[in-house]
Order: structure tokens, then C-alpha cells, then sequence
């Protein structure tokens, strides 16, 4: 699990420029590039999520 996290993290990370670039200088194409990352990064989310939920159900 850990890999993925730091895969999640590294996305986020990768995105910031374009985060800037969009919200400070009104880079449309910033935009889509964020909004294309961001999907991936709720991919992430998700298989994190489900992961972890996996590791406590079988647990119980």
C-alpha cells in the first residue's frame, strides 16, 4: 500500500505547477491538465480506499 500512497503523492506533487498556473494566471490548458490528473489521482484514492478496506474485513 505504501507504493500506491507515494504514487497518490507524487501525482498531487506533479500537479501543482498547473494548479498555480490555472488559479493564478488563467491557464485554461493548466486547467484541463489538472482536471485530467485529478481524475487519476480519485483513481488512486480509490484503490487506497478499497485496499484498506480489504486489510479490515479480513481482519474480522
Amino acid at each position: 500500500m505504501a507504493a500506491k500512497f507515494n504514487e497518490l503523492r507524487d501525482a498531487i506533487t506533479e500537479i501543482e505547477k498547473d494548479v498555480n498556473n490555472f488559479y493564478n494566471k488563467g491557464n485554461k490548458a493548466a486547467g484541463t491538465r489538472v482536471r485530467k490528473a485529478m481524475q487519476t489521482v480519485k483513481a488512486l484514492a480509490q484503490e487506497i480506499r478499497n485496499e484498506i478496506q480489504d486489510i479490515k474485513n479480513a481482519d474480522s
